[in-house]
């Protein structure tokens, strides 16, 4: 990790035009805070996410490097051990996140503030938890999140990808951006109806409840 992650601070630029300095300092600040470490594990599906952004336009590039500098924020806010840990990287909207933390709450934290960014389409967490004590029933977990993606992507009225799903002990934690009630709501219905499921936690926001 470079010693300009750990700050977390970054002394303003120059006022030269109005206009160009926002851009630039967007692009140098996220930049620093997502290149300065290199994602352990990269899981399936991760690929595209992490993939070069070289051909983007400059618009889609300020939008996820702004999109990077607001998560990196919440981190701060909220723990600042997610800002040290984890690293961010951010591809037309969908966020990736690699790093590792203590404790899987310490993870579904990560995943649930990063679907709280205004813009952001996907999240991915490739997030590995280094104390797996508190893991009482490892393949239970993966059956039942396995499960519950392949029940969201069959359903027709769900945009599975909007969502995403934390398993630990029996406990389902749903994160992600609805378009409606309707949809959350059927998110949450296919989660009760697994099998290992012993509780939904519903970290789902609605589209129009959105104000960052």
């Amino acid at each position: 990790m470079s010693a300009a992650k750990v700050g977390g601070s970054f002394s303003a630029a120059p006022r030269l035009r109005a206009g160009l300095v926002l851009p630039i300092a967007m692009i140098a600040l996220t930049g620093i805070v997502t290149a300065s470490c290199a994602p352990a594990v990269i899981g399936a599906g991760t690929a595209a996410v992490a993939a070069s952004s070289t051909d983007k336009g400059l618009s889609t590039s300020v939008s996820d490097n702004l999109i990077a500098t607001k998560l990196n924020d919440k981190f701060i806010q909220n723990d600042s051990s997610l800002f040290i840990n984890v690293d961010v990287s951010v591809n037309d909207s969908a966020v990736l996140m690699t790093g590792k933390v203590k404790t899987p709450e310490e993870k579904i934290l990560s995943t649930k503030l990063a679907w709280e960014v205004r813009g952001v389409r996907e999240v991915v967490n490739e997030i590995q938890v280094v104390d797996r004590s508190s893991l009482k029933d490892v393949a239970k977990d993966l059956a039942a999140s396995a499960q519950l993606r392949g029940k969201l992507i069959a359903d027709p009225d769900v945009s599975s990808l909007n969502f995403s799903i934390d398993v630990v002990n029996g406990t389902v934690y749903l994160s992600g951006i609805a378009a409606d009630t309707e949809e959350m709501n059927r998110v949450v219905s296919h989660a009760r109806d697994l099998r290992f499921a012993q509780q939904v936690v519903n970290y789902i926001k609605l589209r129009s409840d959105l104000r960052d």
